[in-house]
C-alpha cells in the first residue's frame, strides 16, 4: 500500500511539473539540435533551453533579439516560438561575423530584421534578450538604452540582460566586462523591475581578471543574467 501511494504521488508530481512547463513549439528541441554546429558548440555556456524556460517563451509569441549580430539567439527564438511566432532581429550581421549565412536566415519567414530599437513597434514584444551588449559605457548610455527596451515590451513583458561579469575595482572597459550592480541600477532607473538574478551562466573558474575574449576562457566567461519586467500598469 505504501509503495502504491509513493508511486501515485510520484506520477502526480511529474504531471504537475509537465503541465506547469511553458509550451514552446512542439519541435523546439529538434530545431535546437538542427542549428549550425558552430552555434551548438556554445550551448554549454549559453544554456538556450533553460533560458527559454526561465523567460517563459511560448509558441506564437513575438520576441526580440537585441544586437542580434550573428543571429545566435535569433535561431534559438525561432525554435521556441515556431512558425506561429515572430522574431524581431535588431542589428543582425547576416553572416558577416561568423553567424548563419544570409540564405539560412532568409529561409526563416517568421523573422523581421530591423536596424535600431526605435524601429521596433512600441508595446509589441513579449520577451527580449540582450546578450553581451552592455559592457562598454555608463549610466548615461545605458539608462536610455533600457528605456528603449522597455518601450518595445508589452506591459508585463520581460527582457533577459546577459553579460560578462566584472569587478568594480578592475578596468572593465579594457576587459569587456561590467559589474552586475551597475547594470541592475541602470535597469531599475529605466523603470524596469528586476524579477530574477539567475546563476544559470555563472562560472567560478573565471576570476574576472582576463579579457572576456581571452582564449584561455574559451568563450565560457562568468556571466550575469538579469530578468527584468515592464510593469503591467
Amino acid at each position: 500500500m505504501n509503495n502504491l501511494i509513493k508511486k501515485t504521488s510520484f506520477v502526480i508530481c511529474l504531471f504537475g511539473m509537465i503541465s506547469g512547463a511553458y509550451a514552446q513549439a512542439p519541435d523546439f528541441v529538434e530545431k535546437l539540435s538542427a542549428r549550425p554546429e558552430a552555434d551548438r558548440l556554445r550551448d554549454g555556456a549559453r544554456h538556450p533551453y533553460q533560458v527559454m524556460n526561465l523567460l517563459g517563451v511560448e509558441e506564437g509569441m513575438t520576441v526580440l533579439d537585441i544586437g542580434s549580430q550573428t543571429g545566435w539567439w535569433t535561431l534559438v527564438f525561432d525554435a521556441a516560438v515556431g512558425q506561429s511566432g515572430t522574431i524581431v532581429a535588431q542589428g543582425a550581421d547576416g553572416g558577416v561575423r561568423g553567424g548563419p549565412p544570409p540564405e539560412y536566415m532568409a529561409a526563416m519567414d517568421n523573422v523581421e530584421f530591423v536596424s535600431g530599437l526605435e524601429d521596433v513597434d512600441s508595446s509589441s514584444i513579449d520577451v527580449a534578450v540582450t546578450a553581451l551588449n552592455t559592457h562598454h559605457g555608463d549610466g548615461g548610455r545605458f539608462i536610455p538604452y533600457f528605456e528603449q527596451i522597455k518601450n518595445t515590451l508589452k506591459p508585463g513583458g520581460v527582457v533577459a540582460v546577459i553579460d560578462h561579469i566584472g569587478d568594480a575595482s578592475i578596468d572593465n572597459s579594457r576587459l569587456h566586462r561590467m559589474p552586475p550592480a551597475n547594470i541592475r541600477q541602470w535597469i531599475e532607473a529605466a523603470g524596469l523591475e528586476v524579477v530574477e538574478e539567475s546563476n544559470l551562466m555563472r562560472n567560478n573558474a573565471d576570476d574576472h581578471t582576463l579579457s572576456a575574449s581571452d582564449p584561455l576562457l574559451g568563450r565560457n566567461t562568468d556571466r550575469f543574467l538579469f530578468v527584468a519586467r515592464r510593469p503591467a500598469m
